[in-house]
């Protein structure tokens, strides 16, 4: 964390001219497996991580909120809670205070209130510093409004912030990861019921590291080639009469290949290979511990790479790079177009992996990637106060 809970707390008190009632903490999350899945109603695998999202907080007597960002070069932004509407706020405030203004679309009243942020979660390296960011914000509003709300319904919230204020078209995994996380588990999430179980990951019982790769090329969800890929699944479905293409399997493949024009086809195999493999990941973990997961990692990355066409050259640089150095598998995570990619390694093969991904990247003329090793951590909740 970039600043510790007294850190922060006094942060807070110099900004505003008084104490916080409370920190409150969100972590990223890290998608095992399971990508662009989630709002075609399937299945996906992600974690909560060991980087978090931190808010200090005040209630005020007043209907205002005012939010102060330690980030990049710090800003701050205001908004009366009575006069904010969908799409009403730009930019990084849109995050925080779309959140608050999902509370009041649900009829939960909530009071106004000072917000002071820091996070080391990084931002645009397909972690889900926004979703860390919600929930943090919705964990501290439930608390401080005496709401009551649930994990899934603070994730809920947080979704809505994101499509309706920020204009991004994600679905409800990175929410759920931040939300529901358990330190050691993975987060098995059906998002069509989102009913949700804990997964034991095993990763150091098992002598294995999970090395997160961020390329430093940042994407923004909000843009066109996201939206593009989620219409494209759209289209695809009602081609194939179904309510989404978590309702089709292999087996109805062929029938797409005949009815779906080539790019369409490709974009709906994606998703149904891609179901399968979160289910199978899940039967590996169990049936046979994390070391197995290595070729369903390996293939899920071609998927994307050929049949969603979410990847970049560098996101396939890592991955490449990664196995050539002995990694057990490798995939990119996220939402694509940049970002991050994960490697699963012998904890022994670590240092030799990362120095073969930095070597590549160097002999490409790229930027030099960020590598460091993640854990599954637990979710949101209060921290001090």
């Amino acid at each position: 964390m970039t600043l510790s809970a007294a850190e922060l707390s006094a942060a807070f008190t110099a900004r505003f001219g008084r104490e916080p009632a409370g920190i409150w903490s969100a972590p990223g999350r890290v998608n095992l497996i399971g990508e662009h899945t989630d709002y075609n109603d399937g299945f996906v695998l992600p974690f909560a991580i060991n980087r978090s999202t931190l808010v200090a907080a005040a209630p005020r007597r007043d209907r205002t909120a005012r939010v102060y960002s330690s980030l990049g070069d710090g800003g701050s932004a205001s908004a009366d809670l009575n006069g904010i509407s969908a799409g009403s706020i730009t930019g990084w405030a849109a995050y925080p205070l779309g959140v608050l203004w999902a509370f009041g679309e649900r009829g939960t009243r909530i009071p106004g209130m000072d917000l002071y942020i820091d996070s080391d979660v990084p931002v645009g390296a397909g972690l889900s510093s926004s979703a860390a960011l919600e929930c943090a914000v919705a964990t501290m509003a439930n608390d401080l409004a005496d709401a009551g709300l649930t994990g899934p319904e603070l994730a809920e919230l947080g979704r809505r912030a994101e499509n309706r204020m920020v204009g991004a078209p994600t679905g409800i995994m990175d929410q759920s990861a931040s939300l529901l996380g358990e330190e050691g588990h993975a987060v098995f999430l059906d998002c069509r019921s989102l009913e949700s179980r804990l997964v034991p990951l095993g990763l150091a019982a098992n002598g294995l590291t999970l090395l997160v790769i961020d390329t430093r090329v940042s994407h923004e969800h909000s843009t066109g080639g996201y939206a593009s890929r989620r219409a494209s699944c759209e289209r695809g479905a009602r081609a194939m009469g179904v309510p989404a293409l978590r309702d089709l399997t292999d087996a109805d493949l062929a029938e797409a290949a005949r009815t779906l024009d080539d790019e369409t086809f490709r974009r709906v195999r994606h998703v149904v290979t891609e179901n399968a493999r979160v289910l199978a990941a899940v039967d590996l973990l169990r049936e046979q511990g994390p070391a197995a997961l290595g070729p369903l990692l390996n293939a899920s990355h071609a998927s994307m790479r050929d049949d969603f066409e979410i990847s970049c050259p560098e996101l396939d640089l890592a991955v490449e790079a990664a196995r050539g150095a002995g990694a057990l598998g490798a995939r990119m995570t996220g939402g694509g177009f940049g970002g991050s990619a994960i490697t699963l390694v012998k904890t022994d093969d670590a240092a030799s992996v990362a120095g073969a991904v930095l070597g590549a990247f160097t002999a490409a003329g790229y930027t030099e990637p960020a590598l460091f090793p993640v854990l599954p951590a637990s979710g949101a909740g209060r921290v001090e106060g």
